[in-house]
């Protein structure tokens, strides 16, 4: 069973991205350190007994499609019920609306251990969180009165409806479209793919937010809008009225997360008796701007998405220590009992099972170095604020793809260390790699996060933020030189040797982009944000193994400098050295 590591997210919120020093700088007047171990503490205890134990039924027996309605899984509306009681869908929301207005630090931190008890179930709260931050930047006062309340605090849910069949990763292909009603609603029709918890149990209502295209809009995603579509509608004090004309027509039968509805969604088919065909909608933001109002939801769900990874990562980690701990088999120079040892005295147990926790560390350290900057940015002003935006900016889309994809290969060695029984189900460790493959593909593949970090994060500030991002990476790793532990080895100068990798493979970026040469650099965008997140991941447990002053942060920081980070070396020469042959060898692939 998970528990969830309170301790070690505590020490990364601390003393590896920043938070002990914005609570001592008062960036935060309200949050003591003792707010943030309850807070912590609770929201452990809660993923671990509350949470964790639904993962079985739900995986199990999944959602449920009958009559247009879905019903999830024995259970799991009652352990939601107490989790909005418990205040946890309001722990970073506006406080003018019922929210806490706690740091994104620790939203990320208690929606990492949701996850870790169950992806599936930590999925439509994630999905509402994103609503409500669409909602209350972008929509009209009179939409925040009727909706923001009762989102925050979990009551009612919210989705995100982008996906057409014909329009995935591209929304120039969008065709759901909106017709002015002429009293400032619009009626919305079209089909809505992939829509995660569109219909559920869970609440008495659920708020769509839905990019759909006006007769006139330009073409392209110049031309895109973006409505909110109640599934009943609200009247006065929020009471619940009549059905408006959206429903759900099919579930997704899918690998994995089984208990989160995977909805097909229809607007406007008359399926409401009595109602003209045509879901009632509400413009958020401008007309054809819905896009960017919706890219507020997305690099919000960017990082939760990254966080799923990093839950994975953790409960992969955690259910193959403990396995490998109970397995006996073989002899084991390091083990001096009687009989076959525990796999865990195994040197290729043990590597597999250090290289899933210093990816998880890694993982983990970033997820929430994005989170703080996020924090910082809305807590600053002027230039410092612009700084801090700058620096989420450019973590979201290495927190997203690094930590999912992290999230998958945790998953399946956790798979290796059970052997035989990890591709049985009855351990639970298969359950794990199914829910984990989705987290890369979903909310922007992990090739589109590439390509934003190197077409559109690497060009911020004239180029310099990110220099000085790896400046800042490189004084860490300076640091540890400095403490002159025998204990680290090699690994400050490893540390740095990654670092100057990336340095050089940011500079060729560039270059590439400045000269014209855009197909060179998107050749090498994917190695690149893996040497990115490598070479970051190594500093920060630089950080952590000098403000811990713990044998295991230590011995943990040396081994990912000696087996992990010359990875970057190589990747740089991917990024340099490899779209020739790329552009040669694909050629072959393309038919006709």
């Amino acid at each position: 069973m998970y528990r969830a590591p309170v301790d070690e997210i505590a020490f990364t919120l601390r003393h590896i991205v920043g938070l002990q020093a914005a609570i001592d700088a008062g960036v935060f007047p309200d949050l003591s350190d003792d707010l943030v171990d309850a807070i912590l503490q609770e929201a452990g205890r809660f993923a671990g007994e509350e949470v964790a134990p639904l993962y079985k039924v739900g995986d199990e027996i999944g959602a449920v499609l009958k009559d247009a309605a879905v019903t999830t899984p024995p259970g799991w509306k009652e352990v939601y019920r107490r989790w909005i009681e418990g205040g946890w869908n309001a722990v970073s929301g506006p406080v003018e609306f019922g929210g806490q207005g706690l740091p994104m630090m620790l939203g990320v931190a208690a929606l990492e251990m949701w996850n870790s008890g169950s992806m599936a179930f930590a999925l439509g709260p994630t999905l509402t969180m994103g609503a409500v931050e669409a909602i209350e930047k972008h929509a009209s006062e009179e939409l925040k009165a009727k909706y923001l309340e009762k989102l925050v605090s979990g009551e009612w849910m919210g989705t995100m409806n982008l996906t057409e069949p014909q329009a995935g990763s591209d929304l120039n292909a969008l065709r759901a479209r909106a017709e002015p009603v002429g009293d400032g609603t619009y009626r919305i029709f079209g089909q809505k793919i992939f829509i995660t918890y569109g219909e559920h149990d869970f609440t008495d209502n659920i708020v769509h937010l839905v990019l759909a295209r006006l007769p006139d809009a330009p073409a392209g995603t110049r031309g895109i809008s973006l409505f909110l579509v109640p599934k009943f509608f609200v009247g006065e004090g929020g009471a619940i009225g009549g059905r408006n004309d959206v429903h759900c027509a099919s579930i997704e039968h899918k690998l994995g997360i089984h208990a989160s509805p995977t909805c097909t969604m229809i607007y406007g088919d008359g399926f409401v008796d009595g109602m003209a065909p045509g879901a009632i909608g509400w413009l958020v933001g401008e007309e054809n701007r819905g896009l960017a109002c919706m890219f507020t939801m997305m690099n919000n769900a960017r990082l939760a998405v990254g966080m799923q990874g990093v839950a994975v990562a953790e409960t992969a980690t955690q259910k193959a220590i403990a396995f490998a701990n109970e397995r006996r088999q073989g002899k084991a120079a390091s083990y001096a009992g009687e009989g076959m040892a525990p796999i865990v005295h195994h040197a290729d147990v043990k590597r597999t099972l250090l290289t899933m926790k210093a990816m998880t560390a890694t993982s983990r350290a970033i997820t929430y170095a994005c989170a703080h900057a996020i924090d910082m940015a809305r807590a600053g002003e002027g230039a410092a604020s612009a700084h801090w935006q700058e620096r989420a900016n450019l973590l979201t889309p290495i927190a997203k793809a690094y930590a999912t994809d992290i999230g998958v290969e945790a998953a399946s060695m956790g798979i290796q260390v059970h052997g035989g029984m990890g591709f049985i189900e009855e351990t639970g460790a298969a359950a794990l790699l199914r829910d984990a493959r989705i987290a890369p593909i979903y909310e922007g593949t992990n090739g589109i996060q590439a390509i934003d970090l190197v077409a559109r994060k690497l060009p911020q500030s004239g180029g310099e933020h990110v220099h000085g991002y790896i400046a800042e990476l490189k004084a860490m790793v300076e640091d540890l030189r400095g403490s002159n532990d025998v204990a680290l080895g090699r690994a400050p100068a490893k540390l740095a040797a990654a670092l100057e990798d990336l340095d050089q493979a940011t500079r060729f970026l560039q270059s590439a982009m400045a000269e014209g040469r855009m197909e060179t650099a998107l050749a090498g965008a994917t190695p690149y944000l893996r040497l990115f997140a490598l070479a970051a991941g190594g500093a920060y447990l630089a950080r952590g193994a000098l403000a811990g002053s713990s044998p295991e942060r230590t011995a943990l920081c040396r081994f990912f400098s000696d087996n992990m980070v010359g990875e970057c070396g190589a990747l740089k020469e991917r990024v340099v050295e490899g779209a020739d042959s790329l552009a040669a060898a694909g050629a072959a692939l393309v038919a006709g």
